[in-house]
């Protein structure tokens, strides 16, 4: 089959390049694959980070793609249509995670399937985003129009695509274990290469939203001063006032319990943060599925988090992680006391390696492989 993937891939970063490129290796062992990716994916104005590209020298992600795509720029969006067109594949794979890129997705879906028997396939990381703006629905219904079918990662985002196409021909697939950052580092060597010596550490790894619930986090790391001997690791890019959160953190007194790493971290860096930590925390005030949780299952690292969308769903109370209710730095505080004094973490760990064996990316692979051959 000729599949074409639509979407975010290097020299681009972050975690739906990563996708696409996993994505890419896993339907390539059947498959004639190619990736088209962005000339220009966010207007600069538009993209609150410091920079859209890779600054890795060493890419564990790198796989081939091709530059075609302005987000912003209607003729192209026809042009590229009919380029992709002329190139007669059976299945054309767009990546969606937010309306912004409805009308340029909706556009070359359209002229690409002119006169052709492509199919169209959207895998969806999102339909409803957590921070709304005006036009969201109008885009992604645009969006998902010419659209074939779906495959959805989480019964949060299953629901949102059925409430606007209730029709929808799709498949719920878990969201895939991230495993092309290397292997696992012994917890003592990982420590060591960052620099702690705390006997307890949780991590809080990604972008920095408001929805990602930093500040419950914070506020209930107050409430274990002296509870615990625990130290919080918060590694990411800030997209919201990363001064508001230092500002929380020296009026909390958490300077001793809390390290900000506040750039994006380099591939080969990864392994460390997650190998070093006891848990990963994920309060999310909302969520539809997390990559996040899926990179640190593919360290064996279990997740604390919250029971909104897709993490209830990833996150299994008492064996692969603890839940607590959201927006709630009590429940959250006393989620993470439980962790550290009332589990059994040696058993969770294994529970998490048994876990993740259902988050592969075979099963991924062979849904997008049969929905496009499907006559639905």
């Amino acid at each position: 089959m000729k599949i074409i993937i639509v979407g975010t891939a290097h020299p681009f970063r972050g975690g739906i390049a990563h996708f696409n490129a996993l994505l890419y290796r896993g339907l390539s062992l059947r498959n004639d694959v190619e990736i088209v990716t962005f000339t220009r994916q966010y207007p600069a104005f538009l993209f609150p980070g410091k920079t859209q590209t890779e600054i890795d020298d060493t890419y564990s992600f790198l796989v081939p793609a091709e530059a075609l795509v302005d987000s912003v720029n209607p003729f192209n969006w026809i042009a590229i249509g009919r380029r992709l067109r002329a190139r007669r594949p059976d299945l054309v794979v767009f990546r969606y995670w937010l309306p912004f890129f409805g009308p340029c997705f909706g556009t070359i879906a359209r002229v690409l399937k002119r006169g052709t028997t492509s199919k169209v396939i959207f895998v969806c990381d999102n339909v409803i985003p957590h921070e709304k703006r005006p036009g969201d629905l109008l885009f992604t219904r645009y969006a998902f129009g010419p659209a074939d079918a779906f495959i959805v990662q989480s019964g949060a985002v299953e629901r949102d695509l059925l409430s606007l196409f209730p029709e929808a021909h799709y498949r719920l697939v878990p969201h895939p274990v991230y495993n092309g950052f290397g292997a696992a580092v012994p917890r003592a060597d990982a420590r060591t290469r960052l620099g702690t010596t705390a006997t307890n550490i949780l991590l809080f790894f990604g972008y920095v939203r408001k929805y990602k619930g930093l500040r419950t986090l914070l506020d209930a790391m107050v409430l274990l001063k002296g509870r615990l001997d625990l130290h919080l690791m918060v590694v990411g890019e800030f997209y919201d006032s990363e001064k508001r959160y230092h500002e929380m953190i020296r009026t909390g007194g958490l300077e001793e319990m809390v390290t900000v790493q506040s750039a994006y971290v380099p591939n080969d860096d990864v392994k460390y943060y997650f190998s070093a930590a006891d848990a990963v925390v994920l309060p999310y005030s909302s969520a539809t599925q997390s990559g996040i949780a899926q990179i640190a299952f593919n360290f064996d690292t279990p997740v604390i988090a919250t029971t909104v969308g897709g993490l209830a769903e990833t996150v299994r109370d008492g064996e692969t992680g603890i839940l607590v209710p959201p927006d709630d730095p009590g429940a959250l505080a006393e989620g993470i006391i439980r962790f550290f004094t009332a589990v059994d973490r040696t058993l969770m760990g294994a529970h998490v390696r048994e876990e993740k064996k259902k988050y592969s990316w075979d099963a991924m692979c062979r849904s997008i492989e049969e929905l496009a051959r499907d006559d639905h």
